[in-house]
């Protein structure tokens, strides 16, 4: 199951005070506001009275708790901890560069989740579950080495300069990133996550599914094991959410979906970011000049994996809609080209989708296939979109990933035409200074297209 420990916590510098130190610090903030003079740390206030039940709640945003969580399944962080919230920080294991992730899956411990979390479910029911995520697995394992011995072969011919060196240690793990899509997200994984205690309290009053409603209540212990006289702020909201899943025309798809809804007249006013200003930190939202991109917005919307939208949640400044499962599937181009795998792809959407026909829908999404394609709307300031795209269109970035980044520049260049302003953010480093800035992750392509050829074309691996 998903175990939480409490690996850090904001500790008070210098002073010295009796009373609770969370108390103490919201306290100071609070008072801060409120008279003239600096307070001295360790003056209280009533904090539940006074800051927590008036919302004045950026008091509590001053103390951080930082979480190292194991066992928490793919799918309760992509439909639970990073599906609405942009108030935290996190780091999760990669499901591309840990390449044993999936060869030894403990299925005792997946089924401990499932009955755990959805106790209701019936044995039967719980069978044709783990056999499905069983089934899926299989495929990968019987899959993974045609899949390797093939990215090797691909990888030279879309990256001449790709050393062997390269090739070796870059094949599986491009292998793995594709043929995941078989794998269900129930797979168990983890992450840090470090949340200000008024976002802890939101997460926890939130809570939609039984997955968050397990992990919060994992952390509020923690946090309440030390700080007891804050009880008073978890409390639940008691509503399960979960996305719909369409059902119909229901197709494996080899492209993932974009469409650019609303780009606005704005090529004119946008305020093109200097180099050094984006590498190696991003200060986009921090330098005043920057201030007049974030009121024009750039509208999309995607189709994409939820492999893929794992990834696209990474960026927060980003506003997303409500996502729904569209009941497709998405095969990546080097699976697509071993012999057998659209039928097999088939198959497998259509096990998902009969299953979930019967299952509680927050299971139905809890158990859904990394390849499963999920569609939703974003909203983008340019500042957020020149943020998430500096890296989208390098090939360091799972092949998905690019293809989207890659759609938004042809809609772009479609509606602008080819001298947009906007088309000079929305190049890889390499395009721009004619050499890789990577090092030793550097792809191999051939960065001399840039000024002869497509440097921007549709790719495999």
């Amino acid at each position: 199951m998903i175990e939480v420990k409490l690996r850090a916590e904001t500790k008070l510098v210098k002073e010295l005070v009796d009373e609770d130190e969370l108390l103490a610090l919201a306290s100071h903030a609070a008072q801060k506001c409120y008279q003239e003079e600096s307070p001295e740390m360790g003056d209280m206030i009533n904090v539940e009275n006074r800051l927590f039940k008036t919302s004045h709640h950026t008091t509590l945003e001053h103390h951080s708790f930082t979480f190292d969580i194991e066992g928490i399944s793919v799918s309760d962080i992509t439909f639970g901890a990073h599906l609405t919230s942009p108030f935290y920080n996190s780091d999760q294991r990669s499901g591309r560069f840990c390449a044993r992730m999936f060869l030894n899956p403990d299925f005792t411990s997946i089924e401990e989740y499932i009955k755990t979390l959805w106790p209701e479910l019936t044995k039967a029911k719980l069978n044709l579950v783990m056999r499905f995520v069983k089934n899926g697995v299989k495929i990968y394992h019987h899959h993974i080495e045609a899949a390797t011995k093939l990215t090797a072969e691909m990888i030279p011919k879309e990256r001449p300069n790709a050393p062997l060196k390269y090739i070796q240690a870059n094949a599986p793990k491009i292998a793995q990133e594709q043929l995941r899509m078989f794998i269900s997200t129930i797979f168990p994984t983890g992450f840090d996550q470090t949340l200000d205690l008024i976002s802890l309290v939101s997460m926890y009053k939130a809570a939609f599914t039984p997955g968050q409603m397990y992990l919060t209540q994992k952390m509020a212990d923690l946090v309440l094991a030390r700080h007891p006289e804050i009880a008073y702020m978890f409390s639940r909201r008691g509503k399960v959410w979960a996305p719909k899943i369409l059902r119909g025309s229901n197709k494996v798809r080899f492209k993932p979906g974009f469409n650019l809804t609303s780009l606005g007249d704005i090529d004119d006013r946008i305020i093109l970011p200097e180099p050094e200003d984006m590498n190696p930190v991003d200060l986009l939202h921090f330098l005043p000049e920057y201030m007049d991109n974030n009121i024009h917005n750039i509208k999309t919307k995607v189709e994409i994996s939820v492999a893929c939208m794992g990834q696209d949640q990474r960026h927060r400044t980003i506003r997303r809609g409500q996502p729904v499962l569209t009941g497709n599937f998405y095969l990546p181009p080097v699976i697509a080209s071993l012999p057998g795998m659209v039928e097999i792809a088939k198959e497998y959407l259509r096990l998902w989708l009969e299953l979930t026909k019967s299952l509680p829908p927050t299971l139905a999404a809890a158990i859904a296939p990394y390849g499963a394609m999920v569609a939703y709307d974003k909203s983008s300031s340019l500042n957020a979109i020149f943020h998430e795209q500096s890296k989208r269109l390098c090939w360091c970035a799972q092949e998905e990933i690019y293809h989207i980044g890659r759609s938004l520049r042809i809609g772009i260049e479609s509606i602008r035409g080819k001298k947009s302003s906007l088309l000079r953010v929305l190049e890889p480093p390499c395009f721009r200074a004619g050499r890789c800035l990577e090092g030793s992750r550097c792809c191999g392509r051939d960065i001399s297209l840039r000024k002869s050829g497509d440097y921007f074309p549709e790719r495999k691996v």
